[in-house]
C-alpha cells in the first residue's frame, strides 16, 4: 500500500532535513509531502532542495501564507487523495511525533482502519 507522510511546516528549517531523513530511515517505502506555509526562515527552499535530492520520495506543496495546521493537513490529504495514496500519516516536523513509531503504525494499518498514536 502506498503511504504518504504529510508534514506541515512553518519555520522548521532547523528540523526539516533531520525529520525527513528519520522518516526515510524508519519508513523507507513512504513518500513525504512537506506542506510549507511560506516560512520566512527558508524552510520552503530547504524542502525544495530535499525534493531535488529525492525526487521520487519527497514532494513539496508551497502555500502563499500561513493558514494554520488544520488547513495544511487538509491540503496534504487532498494531495494524497489526488495521487491515490492508500495510507496517509500526519506528523509534525518538530519531532513531537517520533518517526521510530512508524513501523508499528504500518503494521496495524489495514484498509478501513484508523490508527491513532498519542505522545
Amino acid at each position: 500500500m502506498r503511504c504518504l507522510v504529510v508534514l506541515p511546516t512553518y519555520n522548521e528549517s532547523e528540523n526539516l532535513r533531520t525529520i525527513v531523513e528519520s522518516i526515510q530511515t524508519y519508513a523507507p517505502g513512504a513518500h513525504v509531502l512537506v506542506v510549507d506555509d511560506d516560512s520566512p526562515d527558508g524552510t520552503g527552499a530547504l524542502a525544495d532542495e530535499l525534493s531535488r535530492e529525492h525526487p521520487e520520495k519527497v514532494f513539496v506543496l508551497h502555500r502563499p501564507r500561513k493558514e494554520g495546521l488544520g488547513r495544511a493537513y487538509v491540503a496534504g490529504f487532498e494531495f494524497a487523495l489526488a495521487h491515490r495514496y492508500g495510507l496517509v500519516v500526519q506528523m509534525d516536523a518538530d519531532f513531537s511525533h517520533d518517526p521510530k513509531y512508524l513501523p508499528a503504525f504500518f503494521e496495524a494499518a489495514r484498509p478501513g482502519v484508523l490508527v491513532l498514536g498519542s505522545r
